[in-house]
């Protein structure tokens, strides 16, 4: 009698499994509508089987928030080096004006031509040293997110994730942006494993 207890359970977990696919790849597919046609078009009915596919348990949903909350804390990371940065130039810009107006008040007047010509070299190497640092900064910058992209990609092949590999292709990556899109927007929705999709 176990027996047939235990495939009854297996069956109606099978069943409950196969209702959550189809809402889930329901609910994908009124979604994709909102997307450009181009798009649409990429995201045939098997892919979008196999991400609600994907979907059934909530762990790619618990993935994408770890991976979205990592991101926000990079990006306010490199945002707040940059702020720091800028602040720095400010500070180095406004003390080289105060050291040059008191040099030019304590100069007497036939080397002045001079000292404003010494003046305006110190100027220019002082904004050229800015320019270099503030695009040393911004390379960082872009190489970071580049590598956090790289690490979403990879992270997500792993967990199965139809549509996602490590590329650079601004078509791809495109995609897979729509693709993260569709899944948070089932998670804004409220979709979680094991109760009715709402």
């Amino acid at each position: 009698m176990e027996r047939y207890a235990g495939g009854y359970e297996e069956a109606a977990d099978g069943a409950r499994q196969q209702e959550r696919h189809y809402q889930l790849l329901s609910a994908l597919q009124g979604l994709v509508k909102e997307l450009p046609s181009s798009f649409q078009q990429r995201l045939s009915h098997a892919t979008l089987s196999d991400l609600a596919l994907v979907l059934i348990d909530g762990t790619v949903f618990e993935i994408v928030q770890g991976l979205l909350e990592i991101q926000h804390l990079t990006e306010k990371s490199l945002y707040n080096q940059r702020l720091k940065l800028q602040s720095e130039h400010r500070v180095l810009k406004q003390t080289l004006l105060t050291k040059h107006k008191e040099a030019q008040q304590a100069c007497r007047p036939h080397n002045l031509p001079l000292l404003r010509a010494a003046q305006q070299r110190e100027q220019e190497a002082v904004e050229h040293r800015i320019r270099e640092e503030q695009q040393m900064m911004d390379e960082k910058i872009v190489l970071e997110l580049d590598q956090k992209v790289v690490d979403q990609q990879s992270t997500l092949e792993k967990a199965g994730v139809t549509g996602f590999y490590v590329t650079t292709n601004p078509q791809e990556l495109t995609l897979q942006m729509n693709l993260l899109e569709l899944i948070r927007k089932l998670q804004q929705r409220g979709y979680q494993p094991g109760k009715p999709f709402p």
